[in-house]
């Protein structure tokens, strides 16, 4: 049985340099998922989708070596995260990112998981964004925000800006335009890390985009309100929160040649 002290140096591993975090972290991965304190919380907010779930996590974890060098429990702190918002983590679905920065995980919404929570509500009849090439923007009003677009005037594959658009139940229409020099600006002023930024530009654009949008003119959910706010949140405080749970909890780590049996469904 692990003490309380065992468990916080296995977890946070904060003496262990960048050379030590091959196996060793991913071998901490691996029990803390198996974990009953850890798989308890996901079963919690799951159910029966926990193992899947967790798999995913797994995966992802092993796949990224970026990510591996971030704190174990803050990965599963991230994902923690997703989970109570019902949304993947696999990151080539774009609802929910985990990704590096200072040496620990943080959760990232995208722009799709913004999407899906706004379609939860129940409030919203269409609701998108996308790209605009060069050639296709004929007329926008700042002031009235309305834009003209003619989508078969394209005269090259250099996008310019980005749109977004929803219309309510209710009626209410809104359409927001951002050029790429506001998104860049954007960007240099609030990104913490550049990880998301590097991987999918446009991706991140369109994300930036829909969230102001919806910040200002749309109606949040609880959920969506959560969403933002662990999208913006310090990771070191995310880690905080929810690791003191489980270290505090007195479990057993699951040895290195134990495994647990993880059920994986397609496009999950």
């Amino acid at each position: 049985m692990a003490t309380n002290s065992t468990l916080k140096n296995q977890i946070s591993n904060k003496k262990q340099g960048n050379n030590q975090v091959g196996k060793t972290q991913g071998t901490t991965m691996k029990q803390l998922l198996a974990s009953p304190a850890v798989m308890n919380r996901f079963e919690e907010v799951l159910g029966k989708r926990a193992n899947q779930f967790t798999a995913s996590i797994l995966g992802l974890y092993n796949s990224e070596k970026m990510l591996q060098k971030a704190e174990p429990m803050s990965v599963i702190s991230s994902a923690m995260i997703a989970a109570t918002l019902d949304l993947p983590v696999d990151k080539n679905l774009g609802y929910a990112w985990i990704v590096p920065y200072g040496g620990k995980a943080q959760f990232q919404m995208g722009y799709k998981g913004y999407i899906q929570l706004a379609l939860r509500t129940g409030q919203y009849r269409n609701i998108n964004v996308i790209e605009v090439y060069e050639g296709e923007l004929k007329k926008w009003d700042r002031l009235t925000e309305e834009i003209e677009l003619d989508f078969e005037s394209r005269t090259s594959d250099k996008v310019i800006g980005y749109t977004g658009y929803f219309e309510l139940i209710n009626g209410f229409r809104k359409t927001v335009y951002w050029s790429k020099e506001d998104v860049e600006k954007h960007k240099k002023r609030f990104s913490k890390s550049d990880f998301g930024w590097k991987n999918d530009w446009d991706a991140m654009a369109r994300k930036t985009v829909i969230r102001n949008m919806l910040n200002k003119w749309g109606i949040l959910s609880i959920d969506m309100q959560k969403g933002m706010v662990e999208d913006s949140k310090d990771p070191v405080e995310v880690n905080e929160e929810f690791s003191s749970d489980v270290i505090d909890a007195d479990y057993e780590v699951v040895g290195e040649n134990e495994q647990q049996d993880f059920t994986v469904e397609e496009n999950a």
